[in-house]
């Protein structure tokens, strides 16, 4: 009698088998790998931007109001063809949009080409682009080499 009570027990027990998948460790790596491609963007420098050249395709316009930005930030504005004038160096961005204001209300249809070198901050070129804008001048344009 001992013995069929233990063997019901054992059938009656029985072990279940565990079939779940454990996920943790892909969780590790998967939160390693985020927080790689988190960093390694910021290790690149923002500030380094090759600017693109782009071809000849069009002509340039003969008469237009030239700004040109140099690497260490000094900034010049002229105009360019019949009633060209000598470009004046601009000690501030302040002094450069007076400037370009007063060229505007003398040449309102003359369009905006801002020359910016490669060592040249884009920030700047953006600024001078927006400022323009602002003024209602709507033919702004880069000068490519």
């Amino acid at each position: 009698m001992g013995s069929s009570f233990n063997s019901s027990m054992r059938g009656g027990r029985g072990r279940k088998l565990k079939s779940e998948i454990n996920v943790v460790p892909y969780i590790d790596v998967m939160l390693c790998l985020l927080i790689i491609f988190m960093v390694m963007p910021s290790a690149n420098d923002a500030s380094v931007v090759d600017l693109p050249h782009a071809e000849k395709s069009t002509k340039p316009p003969s008469d237009y109001v030239q700004i040109v930005i140099k690497p260490n930030g000094a900034l010049s504005i002229g105009v360019k063809g019949k009633d060209a004038d000598a470009p004046e160096t601009a000690p501030s961005r302040d002094a450069l949009v007076k400037k370009l204001r007063t060229l505007h209300e003398e040449h309102p249809d003359y369009p905006v080409l801002i020359s910016g070198d490669k060592e040249s901050k884009y920030d700047d070129v953006i600024q001078l682009i927006s400022e323009a804008k602002k003024m209602g001048i709507t033919r702004v344009g880069l000068a490519t080499q």
